[in-house]
């Protein structure tokens, strides 16, 4: 940031727009300039006028351009992000571990399919492409996550504000539209916490402001394996309104047999000026995926033979998914004299059929579940808080107290993947349930800055989660099951500035994660045992967390130490014919260190760093089933934790033209060995890759137009991208493709 005492500063380009954010203590002005360097002598096009008392001025889209680091995550300490705290602080401030992706970094050489693409770029963030969009990306922080078979859990997942985390813990990406947006925060460690059921971190998308004007954009990219992606994007900022809509369409034949994928998106935001400050924003996505062929994992003797083949059983019963989800979220902001309302009202409805590949021999049995997983959620929820802006001792107090509803409905049913006469197809109705999720918080958080130096932050979250079932085609019995979980979390946090370019931290929080619905769902792996696994706890984990922050937009790095705790982590009991049923054990232990670096070399280069030593343990003995009957294994203390490599490198240079013109960008990326299953039986091997992108510009009159050609993987290496963690198979792998370029075009008409 920039101190301004009761002058004049001007802004000398006037070739970019983008948003200021002025703020004086805890009070917001905002005002459209036009973007370059400041100086004291007024250009004919652009005055920015006087400043009557002290400012900090986030110039962050200006302080990019002016010195040419662009296309990298910033890990600069004066960014600033509202993750953490919910509103605006500089990375420097805050005591956590903390990154923004801003929107050249998403689009700049990207092919805005995937969330790896970006997330790559973030310490203690392992992001897997599964090259199958039937079970979407393998993710985890700090390795919180790692297990998860499909989608995410462990992390909290938002846009724009709206969750795409279910209250049991169980996320999508579904609704991250990358083609709008304009950043992505990446939270880890204690202060996760404060957005409840989750241990690992927080990644929140945001979607972009329109710019002063209008603005129609289009974007197409063609690629190997028949990839193609078009997009359309319309946005604007005109009097009280603020809008973008985008829409896209991506489809892909797959480097492997049988993973064939098609996905339509439509995000929009909509935001209205009303009166005395006050802004209501709409936001609207909608995702379907008419067609996602599944490929399944591979043995280590297939890997070895063919990677490309589709794994046992894919194509003989068609396994495959398709997804329709639409949701619709509201946020109402109003400012006052010394407080601030926000509050988020949301709503939507997800409906998943999935065919798996599981043998007719198994699906005979009169107990089992069905091969066709059939899952209708509606769900919605709230979020209303209060910050109050006061002095406490003299200094700057900030008070925020808020309350979060979330509901889930899933109608979850199951049936044979046969008939008479075919396979892969929907046949007897074999599971019929109704399951409810509630999740009600209540959270408090405070701010104090009792000098400039240091800051310290707190916070209070109490969680009660509660999840009843109702079986209707239990017979004799009862078929429901309830299970409450409560948990109340403490964080706190003290950051020291030694200089104005340098700030060391410390923070503290526990955390915890309950089972979600896919983890209660079954009591025993052949289905003889019905109603919620309500034995199950959640995880409770201890998280400390010491680091040091340094520099300014030319220079900046950060070095963070953590350790993890987690008592009752939840593990596999039993694993057969593709059911696992879940337990909990003693102890795990996460500890390591996430290091980053930008720099800005010359006027010409740049360079951005990511690397995370991560040491994932088992701590307590416990036994585990892979086979039935039940042949009990001991999972020893300093089993490694499975998919979670012990250390991961990014590494990027990045060379640009000094006028707007053509960037180059080379990539490296490492990846220690990971484990397939709790026991270490087997690994997928590390690697090494190298990719490349190179991306021209060109603006005239109305138009920006630009041209990219990526290449991942540029030596063809072969290589297991992803693990199926505790595959009852032993089909663990899942290859990543050789060589791989992709064409993308961009056109905008102002």
């Amino acid at each position: 940031h920039i101190e301004l005492l009761s002058e004049k500063f001007y802004l000398s380009d006037p070739h970019f727009c983008g948003r200021i954010t002025l703020i004086q203590g805890k009070k917001r002005l905002h005002s459209v300039l036009r973007n370059g360097i400041f100086t004291r002598r007024p250009p004919s096009s652009c005055f920015m006028g006087r400043v009557s008392s002290i400012f900090r001025l986030n110039v962050q889209l200006a302080a990019l351009l002016a010195t040419g680091l662009c296309g990298v995550a910033q890990a600069d300490i004066s960014a600033v992000v509202v993750t953490a705290t919910r509103e605006p602080e500089t990375i420097g401030d805050l005591p956590a571990s903390i990154d923004v992706i801003d929107q050249t970094a998403i689009e700049t050489g990207r092919r805005q399919v995937n969330l790896s693409e970006t997330l790559v770029q973030i310490p203690g963030v392992i992001a897997s492409e599964r090259q199958n969009y039937a079970q979407d990306l393998q993710l985890s922080v700090r390795g919180f996550g790692a297990r998860s078979s499909f989608g995410v859990r462990g992390v909290r997942l938002y846009a724009d504000g709206i969750p795409g985390t279910m209250p049991d813990g169980q996320g999508q990406f579904s609704q991250f539209d990358l083609g709008s947006a304009g950043r992505i925060e990446v939270l880890r460690g204690p202060f996760s916490a404060l957005y409840g059921n989750s241990s690992g971190g927080v990644i929140a998308l945001f979607t972009a402001d329109g710019e002063p004007g209008q603005q129609t954009g289009v974007t197409a990219m063609t690629g190997r394996f028949g990839t193609e992606r078009y997009a359309i994007k319309e946005a604007g900022d005109i009097g009280t309104l603020n809008y973008v809509v985008d829409a896209s369409h991506f489809q892909t034949q797959g480097d492997r047999a049988h993973s064939q994928a098609e996905r339509n998106l439509f995000n929009s935001k909509v935001r209205f000026q009303l009166a005395n400050e006050a802004t209501l924003a709409v936001v609207t996505n909608l995702i379907e995926t008419p067609f996602v062929q599944d490929p399944l994992g591979l043995t280590r003797a297939q890997w070895l033979a063919d990677p490309t083949q589709a794994g046992a059983g894919a194509e003989t019963y068609n396994s495959r998914k398709a997804l329709d989800q639409e949701q619709l979220g509201v946020t109402y902001s109003q400012p006052f004299a010394a407080a601030e309302l926000e509050a988020s009202v949301y709503g939507g409805h997800r409906q998943t059929v999935q065919y798996q590949a599981r043998p007719k021999s198994t699906e005979q049995r009169p107990t089992d579940p069905g091969g066709v997983i059939d899952l209708a959620h509606g769900y919605g929820g709230l979020d209303v808080h209060v910050t109050q802006h006061q002095t406490l001792a003299g200094a700057p107090l900030s008070l925020t107290a808020g309350v979060n509803f979330d509901h889930l409905d899933e109608a979850r049913r199951g049936y044979l993947n046969f008939n008479d006469t075919e396979l892969g197809i929907k046949g007897a109705l074999r599971r019929d349930q109704h399951n409810q999720v509630v999740d009600l918080d209540e959270y408090l958080e405070a701010q104090w800055q009792p000098t400039h130096q240091w800051l310290a932050l707190l916070g209070l979250r109490n969680s009660v989660l509660d999840i009843s079932s109702n079986d209707h085609l239990v017979v004799g019995g009862s078929g429901i099951s309830k299970v409450r979980y409560n948990a109340l979390n403490p964080v706190a946090g003290l950051t020291y500035h030694l200089t104005s370019q340098v700030a060391i931290y410390g923070a503290y929080g526990r955390g915890f994660e309950t089972p979600t619905l896919n983890d209660l769902a079954y009591r025993s792996t052949n289905g003889s045992l019905t109603g919620l696994n309500v034995s199950l706890q959640p995880a409770h984990s201890n998280n400390t967390e010491i680091g040091i922050k340094v520099g300014d937009t030319a220079l900046s790095s950060t070095l963070a130490a953590f350790q993890t705790r987690t008592h009752d982590e939840l593990a596999v009991a039993a694993n057969s014919s593709g059911r696992s049923v879940y337990q909990n054990i003693g102890e795990t232990q996460r500890q390591g260190a996430e290091w980053s670096l930008n720099a800005v070399l010359s006027t010409q280069w740049s360079t951005h760093v990511a690397y995370t030593y991560l040491k994932a343990i088992t701590v307590t003995p416990y036994s585990t089933c892979v086979t039935l009957p039940c042949t009990p294994q001991i999972i020893p203390s300093g089993n490694q934790l499975p998919a979670v490599p012990k250390s991961a490198l990014y590494a990027s240079l990045t060379w640009k033209t000094p006028a707007p013109g053509l960037m180059i960008t080379t990539e490296l990326i490492n990846r220690a060995k990971i484990y397939v299953d709790d026991r270490n039986s087997d690994a997928a091997a590390g690697y090494w890759l190298f990719n490349t992108s190179a991306t021209l510009q060109q603006t005239f009159s109305r138009w920006r137009l630009s041209e990219s050609l990526r290449i991942d993987n540029i030596a063809n290496h072969s290589y297991v991208g992803s693990v199926i963690v505790n595959e009852s198979n032993q089909r663990y792998f899942e290859p990543a493709p050789g060589r791989v370029w992709s064409l993308m075009v961009n056109a905008q008409f102002r």
